[in-house]
């Protein structure tokens, strides 16, 4: 009795490894594409590159922010993400909230825990904060809206005074 030839079926068969002739031909098209690179930075002249920025806002000073109208000036501790304390009061994150720090660069609020920064924020309905800027000196400078009390006075709570030390117990 004669067995018929064995049938390569890509539905038993799924993992097909041996493309060979769609091997070759990927590896000869990649390696045109390469020298042809190569051959054209090595024959043209030098180019430049020109970027077109947006043109600044009217009155906007060099090096400072735009930020929005009802962004509000606070001073944000991020005590455990998501809570952190705006102006003496506990809030939190909104879960896409957005920090940026003063290079305009997203930055974690784990990486910002128990410090104390000056900041504009944006909060939801829900008193959620929803985006912070860390601002830079010239921005502090700034006068804007906010939330917080301001008072020309500390507590002693406030100034990093010693807390005192209790002796361990003796038997």
């Amino acid at each position: 009795m004669r067995q018929s030839p064995p049938s390569f079926s890509l539905w038993i068969y799924t993992m097909n490894r041996c493309l060979k002739p769609l091997t070759i031909v990927a590896l000869l098209a990649f390696g045109a594409a390469a020298q042809a690179q190569s051959e054209a930075s090595t024959t043209s002249t030098t180019t430049t590159t020109t970027t077109i920025l947006p043109a600044p806002a009217v009155g906007a000073q060099p090096g400072v922010r735009q930020f929005p109208k009802q962004a509000l000036r606070g001073t944000m501790t991020v005590k455990q993400p998501p809570y952190l304390e705006m102006d003496d009061r506990v809030t939190r994150f909104t879960p896409g909230a957005r920090i940026l720090d003063e290079g305009n660069r997203i930055r974690q609020s784990a990486a910002l825990v128990n410090r104390e920064l000056t900041v504009n924020y944006l909060m939801d309905r829900q008193g959620q904060v929803t985006q912070v800027w860390v601002l830079t000196e010239a921005e502090k400078k700034e006068r804007r809206r906010t939330l917080g009390v301001e008072r020309n006075f500390e507590f002693e709570s406030q100034q990093g005074a010693a807390t005192p030390t209790t002796l361990p117990a003796t038997r």
